[in-house]
């Protein structure tokens, strides 16, 4: 058995929302891993927003991994916040994450820029 690539995640509190910031390896089990411990940390008291700043290194999850994930996430609660998601590395393929949880119903963008994220959290109509 092999073990997971090692992931840190940090909760912060921010003006009506949470921020999220992740380092280390980006894989499959890592990405549930941390959208779980999401959806945990907001469960008692719902946020408005949710910045998530994405520092993974590694592989981009495939189009079908995203839309397996935010498949899993549905009604769990995170229809109710406004989610940006940061990748200031790069988009990779996150794009599909975006267009995926649209579908599902989510209210979500992801950026490269975080300045551009918190504009958006701040002031996009919800």
């Amino acid at each position: 058995m092999t073990a997971d690539p090692p992931l840190s995640i940090k909760f912060s509190a921010r003006t009506d929302g949470v921020r999220v910031d992740l380092a280390g390896t980006s894989s499959f089990d890592n990405t549930v891993a941390y959208w779980l411990a999401i959806v945990d940390h907001i469960q008692a008291k719902p946020p408005k927003s949710l910045l998530l700043v994405d520092r993974l290194r590694g592989e981009p999850l495939s189009a079908d991994q995203w839309k397996q994930l935010v498949e899993s996430l549905r009604n769990l609660g995170l229809e109710r916040v406004r989610i940006a998601h940061v990748k200031p590395d790069g988009l990779e393929q996150i794009e599909y994450c975006q267009l995926y949880a649209l579908e599902a119903g989510f209210s979500a963008r992801v950026f490269e820029d975080e300045a551009q994220a918190d504009l958006w959290l701040r002031h996009a109509a919800f």
